[in-house]
Protein backbone atom coordinates (compact mmCIF):
# COMPACT_ATOMS: atom_id res chain seq x y z
CA UNK A 1 0.00 0.00 0.00
CA UNK A 2 1.33 3.82 -0.68
CA UNK A 3 1.50 6.15 2.13
CA UNK A 4 -0.11 9.21 1.55
CA UNK A 5 0.83 11.07 4.44
CA UNK A 6 2.26 14.69 2.43
CA UNK A 7 0.09 16.94 1.39
CA UNK A 8 0.38 20.73 0.72
CA UNK A 9 -2.00 23.85 0.12
CA UNK A 10 -2.03 27.32 -1.69
CA UNK A 11 -4.53 29.80 -1.25
CA UNK A 12 -5.27 33.23 1.07
CA UNK A 13 -4.30 33.13 4.31
CA UNK A 14 -7.21 32.54 5.67
CA UNK A 15 -7.85 29.69 3.66
CA UNK A 16 -4.64 28.02 4.42
CA UNK A 17 -5.26 28.82 8.26
CA UNK A 18 -8.70 26.63 8.01
CA UNK A 19 -6.89 24.41 6.52
CA UNK A 20 -4.13 24.02 8.88
CA UNK A 21 -6.73 24.12 11.73
CA UNK A 22 -8.33 21.10 10.21
CA UNK A 23 -5.37 19.30 9.71
CA UNK A 24 -4.30 19.54 12.74
CA UNK A 25 -7.54 17.87 14.83
CA UNK A 26 -7.52 15.47 12.22
CA UNK A 27 -4.12 14.56 12.60
CA UNK A 28 -4.15 14.02 16.24
CA UNK A 29 -7.74 12.88 17.21
CA UNK A 30 -8.80 11.36 13.89
CA UNK A 31 -11.08 8.92 15.61
CA UNK A 32 -12.38 11.18 18.32
CA UNK A 33 -15.34 11.81 16.98
CA UNK A 34 -16.06 8.28 16.28
CA UNK A 35 -15.76 7.57 20.07
CA UNK A 36 -19.46 8.96 20.64
CA UNK A 37 -20.37 6.68 17.72
CA UNK A 38 -18.67 3.67 19.38
CA UNK A 39 -20.24 4.88 22.76
CA UNK A 40 -23.67 4.22 21.54
CA UNK A 41 -22.69 1.23 19.71
CA UNK A 42 -22.05 -0.47 22.90
CA UNK A 43 -25.47 0.71 24.13
CA UNK A 44 -27.46 -1.38 21.11
CA UNK A 45 -28.72 -5.17 21.73
CA UNK A 46 -26.81 -7.84 20.90
CA UNK A 47 -29.76 -8.93 18.15
CA UNK A 48 -28.49 -5.41 16.29
CA UNK A 49 -25.18 -6.46 15.80
CA UNK A 50 -26.79 -10.19 14.73
CA UNK A 51 -29.37 -8.66 12.19
CA UNK A 52 -26.73 -6.70 10.64
CA UNK A 53 -24.52 -9.35 10.24
CA UNK A 54 -27.05 -11.28 9.02
CA UNK A 55 -28.46 -8.89 6.44
CA UNK A 56 -24.64 -8.35 5.03
CA UNK A 57 -24.03 -11.65 4.96
CA UNK A 58 -27.30 -11.69 2.85
CA UNK A 59 -26.34 -9.25 0.43
CA UNK A 60 -22.82 -10.24 0.03
CA UNK A 61 -24.12 -13.33 -1.41
CA UNK A 62 -26.84 -11.56 -3.40
CA UNK A 63 -24.04 -9.36 -5.12
CA UNK A 64 -21.53 -11.92 -5.51
CA UNK A 65 -24.19 -14.37 -7.34
CA UNK A 66 -24.99 -12.00 -9.42
CA UNK A 67 -20.93 -10.82 -10.47
CA UNK A 68 -20.31 -14.95 -10.60
CA UNK A 69 -23.51 -15.05 -13.56
CA UNK A 70 -21.64 -11.67 -14.94
CA UNK A 71 -18.66 -14.14 -15.91
CA UNK A 72 -16.80 -12.63 -13.11
CA UNK A 73 -14.13 -14.67 -10.87
CA UNK A 74 -15.27 -13.44 -7.51
CA UNK A 75 -12.71 -13.42 -3.75
CA UNK A 76 -16.20 -13.59 -1.28
CA UNK A 77 -14.83 -11.70 1.60
CA UNK A 78 -15.34 -12.61 5.25
CA UNK A 79 -15.09 -8.72 6.94
CA UNK A 80 -15.53 -6.01 4.66
CA UNK A 81 -18.31 -5.04 2.48
CA UNK A 82 -16.57 -4.62 -0.99
CA UNK A 83 -15.79 -8.05 -3.04
CA UNK A 84 -13.15 -8.00 -5.40
CA UNK A 85 -13.46 -9.91 -8.67
CA UNK A 86 -10.79 -10.81 -10.92
CA UNK A 87 -11.90 -9.50 -15.11
CA UNK A 88 -9.85 -11.93 -16.36
CA UNK A 89 -12.23 -14.70 -17.26
CA UNK A 90 -14.58 -11.81 -19.25
CA UNK A 91 -11.28 -11.40 -21.42
CA UNK A 92 -10.13 -7.69 -19.49
CA UNK A 93 -7.12 -7.04 -17.91
CA UNK A 94 -7.34 -3.39 -17.46
CA UNK A 95 -9.20 -2.51 -14.26
CA UNK A 96 -9.15 1.44 -14.91
CA UNK A 97 -10.64 0.67 -18.61
CA UNK A 98 -13.03 -1.60 -17.21
CA UNK A 99 -14.41 0.40 -14.70
CA UNK A 100 -14.40 3.62 -16.85
CA UNK A 101 -16.40 1.29 -19.52
CA UNK A 102 -18.89 -0.52 -16.88
CA UNK A 103 -21.57 2.42 -16.20
CA UNK A 104 -22.29 2.74 -20.17
CA UNK A 105 -22.22 -1.05 -20.97
CA UNK A 106 -24.60 -1.81 -18.10
CA UNK A 107 -24.92 1.44 -15.21
CA UNK A 108 -22.99 -0.59 -12.80
CA UNK A 109 -20.17 1.17 -10.98
CA UNK A 110 -16.94 -0.51 -9.33
CA UNK A 111 -13.51 0.67 -8.26
CA UNK A 112 -10.25 -0.22 -9.71
CA UNK A 113 -8.14 -2.24 -7.03
CA UNK A 114 -4.74 -0.85 -9.02
CA UNK A 115 -5.27 2.28 -6.72
CA UNK A 116 -4.73 0.42 -3.93
CA UNK A 117 -1.33 -0.82 -5.16
CA UNK A 118 2.24 0.40 -5.16
CA UNK A 119 2.70 -1.84 -8.10
CA UNK A 120 0.19 -1.07 -10.20
CA UNK A 121 0.57 -3.22 -12.37
CA UNK A 122 0.17 -6.16 -9.94
CA UNK A 123 -3.73 -5.03 -8.94
CA UNK A 124 -4.84 -4.29 -12.72
CA UNK A 125 -6.98 -7.42 -13.49
CA UNK A 126 -8.95 -6.69 -10.20
CA UNK A 127 -12.07 -4.53 -9.54
CA UNK A 128 -13.90 -4.32 -6.14
CA UNK A 129 -17.74 -3.84 -5.72
CA UNK A 130 -19.78 -2.70 -2.41
CA UNK A 131 -22.70 -4.54 -1.11
CA UNK A 132 -23.51 -2.14 1.54
CA UNK A 133 -26.09 -0.79 -0.27
CA UNK A 134 -30.85 -1.77 0.01
CA UNK A 135 -31.28 -5.19 -1.26
CA UNK A 136 -33.27 -4.06 -4.29
CA UNK A 137 -30.97 -1.61 -5.35
CA UNK A 138 -28.30 -4.72 -5.90
CA UNK A 139 -30.80 -7.03 -7.44
CA UNK A 140 -31.03 -4.24 -9.94
CA UNK A 141 -27.46 -4.48 -10.45
CA UNK A 142 -27.08 -8.19 -10.56
CA UNK A 143 -29.73 -7.96 -13.37
CA UNK A 144 -27.90 -5.16 -15.13
CA UNK A 145 -24.72 -7.52 -14.75
CA UNK A 146 -25.96 -10.45 -16.64
CA UNK A 147 -25.76 -7.94 -19.70
CA UNK A 148 -22.01 -8.56 -19.65
CA UNK A 149 -22.07 -12.14 -19.81
CA UNK A 150 -24.40 -12.52 -22.93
Amino acid sequence: MRERGVAWVTGSPELVTAVRSAKQFLTYVASGPFQYAVAEALRLPDAYFADLRADMLAKRDLLAGGLEQAGFKVFRPAGTYFITTDIRPLGETDGFASCRALPERCGVVAIPNAVFYDHREQGAPFVRFAFCKRTGVLEEATRRLKSLGA
